[in-house]
């Protein structure tokens, strides 16, 4: 972490003649922004996956007439049109999951006093008034709601709030289009015969809510994780608009 948080700290000093005291939180905007550009051709593969997808389903409803009789020879039959035109039905889970060990790294690195034996300088480091190793609960209690550091938390909850309800949207279309292109009846557009069908069906019916969930998130882990938080879902939000569209 000693080296993470070195490379933080150098990024903040390139930063702080054109954010100040925030330049650290600007150096964790900027090292999202850095991660998501790394993930960005698995999310381009990943929305390309479901528009295959997509477009497999009157295939996939043709084999359900041919075999609608038989299940083992119905699921046999679309598992070989998915590996034949090279379709996972998990990939859109990829960018998520390689986001996690940057999330964790800052929560750890804005979480422990002491670096390397030495003591933790990023936690020296504020947004505005909010210090980036602190959490809401702190800031209610150093001025409550409306001090320095709660107006920062009411900042970062309304970008959410707005954030989530775009991606609400925007979710709830792309489940309505696919469950009506695929005819299923399931209302997640994923065919029960796919390999992991279950697994995505699951997730489809929960990802409208999942960004409503980034506000419990935000209140509870460190400021620094938080604007990653924040600002990787804003990203994905900007990203599907444009990849699914």
């Amino acid at each position: 972490m000693s080296v993470f948080a070195t490379l933080v700290e150098q990024l903040a000093d390139l930063l702080r003649p054109l954010f100040g005291l925030s330049a650290a939180a600007a150096a964790i905007i900027a090292f999202t922004a850095l991660v998501r550009l790394l993930v960005h051709p698995l999310s381009r593969a990943a929305a390309r996956g479901q528009k295959a997808r997509a477009a497999l389903q009157p295939r996939i409803a043709e084999l359900r007439r041919k075999h609608g009789k038989n299940p083992e020879k119905l699921q046999k039959a679309v598992m070989e049109l998915h590996a034949e035109e090279k379709v996972s039905p998990l990939s859109g889970c990829l960018p998520s999951l390689l986001q996690l060990p940057a999330f964790f790294l800052l929560y750890h690195l804005f979480s422990s006093g002491s670096i390397g034996g030495e003591p933790n300088a990023l936690l020296t480091h504020q947004l505005l008034d909010a210090p980036l190793g602190g959490r809401w609960a702190d800031a209610l209690d150093d001025g409550g709601m409306f001090g320095g550091a709660g107006l920062v938390y009411l900042g970062l909850f309304a970008v959410v709030t707005v954030v989530a309800y775009f991606s609400y949207r925007l979710s709830r279309r792309m489940t309505a289009a696919s469950a009506a292109l695929a005819g299923t009846g399931t209302g997640t557009g994923a065919d029960p015969q796919a390999p992991g069908a279950a697994a995505m069906g699951g997730m489809m019916k929960v990802m409208p809510f999942m960004s409503f969930f980034t506000l419990v998130t935000v209140a509870v882990v460190p400021l620094a994780a938080a604007l990653y938080v924040v600002t990787s879902t804003t990203w994905s939000v900007i990203e599907r608009s444009v990849l699914y569209r």
